[in-house]
């Protein structure tokens, strides 16, 4: 029954949301994303679970390892699925035409599930305390509009829309409110879930909104996510103890081993997954600097717990003219403690709120370690516009991403209803 069940995600990212459905069971008909890095990102998770399940996994260790390039990987899998990516905003502009490849992949097929969350830039506290207007002229305020165009074609059973917290306050819930009438209008109904990714066996405090919506003509089994606890979990330095030492600006994207054998939690999260090739485990340069800074940080972490307040600083490392907000700027992912901060989008400007614990190496985390908070298995690979490794664009998608974990979760208990 699962493998019929088809989706659509809109607004894909890198396809954290869709990987746990995947998993579930569920079948992705067209993935749509605007940004073209993880556009490419998207293709290639699409080869490796084609491979996968025709146990051709082999071939793509071969991209891995670097034996093949990206256009041969892409060789190897039916041209739908690289079809079903559509690289495309979505708006008015362009909807006719992402309908069409929609259209095309499913073949006559119906569409069970709609996932995907729209860029949440505007709904978010940060966003909107760095807006001369409070975002209220952001067009993405308004990007729900396009997600109910497509619950009204495609007539799923339900969806899944992620979105960050924010989006209760934004414009003192006028926009939640709204977004409720519209797909009332529509013919479904929602309930809204306040939940946090440390619930769900990622090793990251995370909180985030999920709408769960169902056509009315039905009365769905809803699980309680507000108060789900998964039994997975384990201590942030889970995800540092079985790879390789690195210094600032060092690093290899393709093919590295790893330097230990997994643990309970990295087995029972599927992170450590069965492939013993460890990719994108690269950390960016720093400066003098800023390695000064981030051993202090380390340095006060590992005395007492105590984070690193910027105004405590010596004076000659002090450079930024702010000292009244984001004093904390520069913060250790501390490996004794269940849950990391939270990973976001910022991460691929600079990695001062994400400092490595071991003040031995002293920079900031890899591509690869942020990847793992954030519950990505290691056989997934980050692309960028360009084949090769491209640090800023992984982070960002990372940063950006639904943790898998998290929607395998969703994933799993939604499923009882199809």
């Amino acid at each position: 029954m699962a493998n019929s069940l088809n989706f659509i995600d809109l607004f894909a990212g890198a396809g954290g949301l869709s990987e746990g459905f995947i998993r579930q069971g569920f079948n992705p008909i067209a993935h749509i994303e605007m940004d073209m890095a993880a556009s490419y990102t998207l293709k290639t998770r699409a080869a490796f679970h084609y491979l996968k399940s025709n146990n051709r996994e082999v071939e793509y260790i071969n991209y891995l390892k670097g034996e093949i390039n990206r256009t041969n990987l892409y060789h190897l899998i039916p041209e739908e699925l690289i079809l079903g990516v559509v690289n495309k905003s979505i708006g008015e502009e362009n909807n006719s035409e992402i309908y069409k490849k929609i259209d095309y992949n499913l073949d006559n097929q119906n569409v069970d599930l709609i996932v995907g969350g729209p860029p949440c830039q505007a709904y978010s506290l940060v966003g909107r305390a760095r807006s001369e207007d409070n975002m209220k002229s952001d067009p993405r305020n308004y990007l729900y509009v396009q997600y109910a165009n497509y619950l009204q074609r495609y007539q799923p059973k339900m969806f899944v829309f992620e979105n960050v917290l924010g989006l209760k306050s934004a414009g003192k819930g006028v926009y939640l409110k709204n977004m409720e009438r519209l797909f009332n209008k529509k013919g479904y109904k929602i309930h809204v879930f306040t939940v946090n990714a440390e619930n769900f066996g990622v090793l990251q405090k995370r909180r985030r909104l999920i709408i769960i919506g169902w056509k009315d003509d039905f009365t769905p089994v809803l699980p309680d996510f507000d108060n789900y606890k998964s039994e997975i979990g384990g201590m942030v330095g889970n995800i540092f103890n079985d790879l390789p030492i690195l210094q600032s600006g060092s690093g290899i994207d393709k093919y590295v081993k790893y330097s230990n054998t997994t643990n309970k939690y990295l087995f029972e999260s599927n992170i450590r997954n069965g492939i013993d090739i460890l990719t994108q485990h690269i950390s960016r340069p720093h400066s003098n600097q800023d390695k000064e800074i981030y051993k202090i940080a380390v340095e006060k972490w590992n005395e007492g717990a105590d984070r690193l307040n910027y105004n405590d600083l010596p004076e000659v490392l002090k450079t930024h003219k702010n000292r009244t907000s984001f004093t904390d700027r520069f913060k250790v992912v501390a490996e004794n403690i269940s849950a990391s901060h939270t990973v976001v989008a910022h991460i691929a400007k600079d990695g001062h709120h994400y400092i490595h614990p071991d003040i031995k190496q002293n920079r900031s985390i890899s591509v690869r370690e942020a990847a793992r908070l954030q519950s990505f298995p290691d056989n997934f690979y980050f692309e960028g516009v360009k084949e090769g490794a491209n640090r800023t664009a992984a982070f960002k998608q990372i940063g950006n991403a639904v943790p898998p974990s998290m929607a395998n979760v969703i994933a799993s208990e939604l499923k009882q209803n199809f």
